[in-house]
C-alpha cells in the first residue's frame, strides 16, 4: 500500500493542474482593454478635434457607453457616443476652446463587464468650426492638419492620415492550454492504470500469502 499512495497523490495533482489549466488561465485574458485614443493621452494638438476617441482590442457594446469631454469647467461632448469598430467615438461640440481637455469615457466590453478610463489633451487653438456650420459639413483644411480626429464614416477626408488597419478582434484559440491538459489527462490515466495494476498485483500476493 506504500506505492499507492504516492500514486494517489500524483493523480490528485495532476487533476488540479489540468483544472487550473483548463479553467483558471482562460478567463484570464478574457477581459477587453483600452489600446490607445486620440488625441493621444497627454499630448498637444493645432485645435480642438471634431472629435475624441478611444480604440480597444475588442468591439464594445453600444449600450451603456458615455463619454464628457471638458474644459473651463464645461463638457464639449455632442450626442451620443458611436461605436465604429473597436473605437467608442465622441464628437465634440463647435466653438470648443483653447486649452486642457479631460476626456472621461465608460464602456461595456464585449464580455459585458463595464470597462472605464480617462485621459487629457491639450489644444493650443479652439475649433476652427463656427457655431452656425452644418453638422454634415467638413472640416476646414485647417482643422485637419494635427487633429488627431477619428472620422465618423468608413472614408477618410482628404488630408486626413489614414490609420493603421485595426487587429483583428478575435481572441487567438488557446492551443497550448489545450495540449497541456491533453498532457495531464495523459498522465491522470496512465497513473490510475499503473496504480490498479499494482493493487491487483499485491492483492494477488497477499491471496497467495494466505493460501500458504
Amino acid at each position: 500500500m506504500r506505492t499507492i499512495r504516492p500514486l494517489l497523490a500524483a493523480v490528485v495533482a495532476a487533476l488540479a493542474f489540468a483544472s487550473a489549466l483548463l479553467f483558471g488561465a482562460a478567463p484570464a485574458s478574457a477581459h477587453d482593454a483600452a489600446e490607445s485614443t486620440s488625441p493621444a493621452s497627454g499630448a498637444t494638438v493645432a485645435e480642438v478635434p471634431a472629435s475624441v476617441s478611444v480604440t480597444f482590442n475588442n468591439r464594445p457594446l453600444a449600450i451603456g457607453s458615455g463619454m464628457s469631454v471638458t474644459a473651463g469647467g464645461e463638457n464639449w461632448a455632442d450626442g451620443a457616443v458611436q461605436i465604429i469598430d473597436n473605437q467608442a467615438v465622441q464628437k465634440l461640440r463647435p466653438g470648443a476652446p483653447a486649452g486642457q481637455y479631460t476626456v472621461v469615457w465608460r464602456v461595456v466590453s464585449s464580455d459585458s463587464h463595464p470597462i472605464e478610463g480617462t485621459f487629457t489633451f491639450t489644444a493650443t487653438a479652439g475649433s476652427t468650426t463656427s457655431e452656425g456650420a452644418t453638422a454634415g459639413a467638413p472640416p476646414s483644411a485647417s482643422g485637419q492638419a494635427g487633429s488627431g480626429t477619428v472620422p465618423s464614416a468608413g472614408t477618410a477626408a482628404p488630408g486626413t492620415p489614414v490609420s493603421e488597419p485595426a487587429p483583428d478582434a478575435s481572441q487567438p484559440f488557446p492551443w497550448s492550454i489545450v495540449a497541456f491538459a491533453a498532457l495531464a489527462v495523459a498522465l491522470v490515466i496512465f497513473l490510475a492504470v499503473t496504480a490498479r495494476r499494482k493493487l491487483a498485483a499485491s492483492n494477488d500476493a497477499e491471496g497467495d500469502k494466505s493460501a500458504e
